[in-house]
């Protein structure tokens, strides 16, 4: 019988969906392995350091995730400030399944999530602050104005998550990028 192969993004991307749905306390090995397609004994061949390993390794990659779709994006020079902010916000609306997926920030930022992820938690906020900020100054804002925007921007992605789910609608999460999009453009 030949071992299913399941590429480290696929696996990542399932384990990302456990930690978003049940948050670090709540993600049981069980449900880790399935959705990873894995056998318990493969999941911790590849992360001997079990949850906590594989934690850190999922907020890694959202890392990369935002630096590669939301800072390098959003500090681009070499594009008009609408197409970058167009660009990143299509990239929010795919990775938060067009506003039906919860923030994997938040999920972990909760309990024992917090206390053994916090300073990557916000590095990783800090690094979406810092994009939008950018953003902003190259829109020619202040930059106590830039700081402002970039922080409600966060504050506005999250609570609409947040509404979406608790009213099974997408449209809070789709209004918001359509504020933020006209803050940034219109001002």
């Amino acid at each position: 019988m030949r071992i299913a192969k399941v590429s480290d993004q696929e696996m990542l991307n399932g384990l990302m969906s456990v930690f978003r749905a049940k948050g670090y306390d709540g993600a049981s090995l069980n449900e880790l392995a399935e959705a990873t397609g894995l056998k318990k004994a493969s999941l911790y061949h590849r992360f001997p350091g079990g949850k906590k390993e594989m934690t850190d390794a999922v907020l890694d990659y959202m890392e990369g995730w935002v630096h590669g779709q939301i800072y390098a994006v959003l500090t681009d020079t070499g594009k008009h400030p609408a197409q970058r902010l167009d660009e990143a916000l299509n990239n929010l609306s795919a990775v938060y399944n067009g506003g039906k997926e919860v923030c994997l920030y938040r999920s972990l930022s909760m309990d024992t999530g917090m206390a053994l992820f916090g300073e990557k938690i916000e590095q990783g906020i800090n690094q979406w602050l810092a994009a939008f900020v950018a953003l902003g100054k190259a829109q020619k804002f202040d930059d106590a104005k830039a700081e402002a925007l970039a922080k409600q921007a966060f504050i506005e992605v999250q609570g609409s998550l947040v509404l979406s789910k608790a009213m099974d609608t997408t449209e809070p999460f789709k209004n918001t990028l359509k504020t933020i999009k006209e803050r940034y453009i219109n001002t």
